[in-house]
């Protein structure tokens, strides 16, 4: 066992082929967790982030330790940290006037690119317990921060018999703090238009709600029944 051990934590052809295998199934569980709620990142995006991130800190080691090269081991991996950015901003979109979406997959890829640069230098147990937080965080703490929202805010569907009114319908929302979705209409009618409005519960967006219902333009406006699965 020791000597398992002894050969995994140098740097040999033994440890290199495991740390690319050890990035490629921690990229897998957290892509497949991804991939498994439609996420714009999923399995093969966050495979390829682990392993690409491991083998920038193994390019790092072998030019100083095989090559015998001098300077910084790291300086090559250091670079993956500024340039998962560009990656983990093209998953980041902007729904509607204030609804931000795939801040969590961004952060996510940011994050797997961290543990493929443990891996890559064999920092094996960080690299594990880190993903296994992740992991949770994908999971756990999902549906915490869902039953913590449903506390403070309570989701509208709002549907439309004309698409030139959605401005008017913003207008009043706006004034309440509510945020605006634009969805397919749940009633299938071409000529009609969904949204989805999320805003803060109180007595005041109750009224809003009423309101709505006795606009001659909104065909419905009903609460969302929550999905905390």
């Amino acid at each position: 066992m020791n000597t398992v051990i002894s050969v995994l934590a140098g740097f040999n052809v033994w440890s290199v082929l495991f740390r690319i295998l050890l990035a490629t199934v921690i990229g897998g569980c957290i892509g497949l967790e991804r991939g498994h709620h439609g996420r714009a990142a999923g399995l093969r995006t966050h495979v390829l982030v682990c392993i690409g991130s491991a083998m920038a800190v193994m390019v790092g080691l072998y030019s100083v330790q095989t090559l015998g090269l001098s300077g910084d081991p790291l300086r090559v991996s250091a670079q993956v940290i500024s340039g998962i950015g560009f990656l983990g901003a093209g998953t980041i979109l902007t729904r509607g006037h204030s609804q931000v979406t795939g801040l969590t997959t961004a952060a996510g890829l940011w994050a797997t690119a961290c543990v493929g640069l443990a891996v890559g230098i064999g920092f094996y147990m960080g690299a594990l317990v880190a993903a296994a937080v992740m992991m949770a965080a994908f999971t756990i703490f999902t549906r915490l921060e869902r039953d913590i929202k449903l506390l403070h805010f309570v989701t509208y569907y709002l549907e439309l018999n004309d698409i030139s009114r959605v401005n008017d319908v913003f207008r009043e929302l706006e004034k309440e703090g509510a945020t605006l979705q634009v969805i397919r209409a749940k009633s299938g009618i071409d000529t009609h238009i969904g949204l989805e409005v999320t805003a803060k519960t109180s007595t005041q967006t109750e009224q809003l709600l009423e309101k709505l219902n006795q606009l001659e333009y909104v065909v419905i406006a009903i609460p969302v029944e929550q999905d905390n699965s």
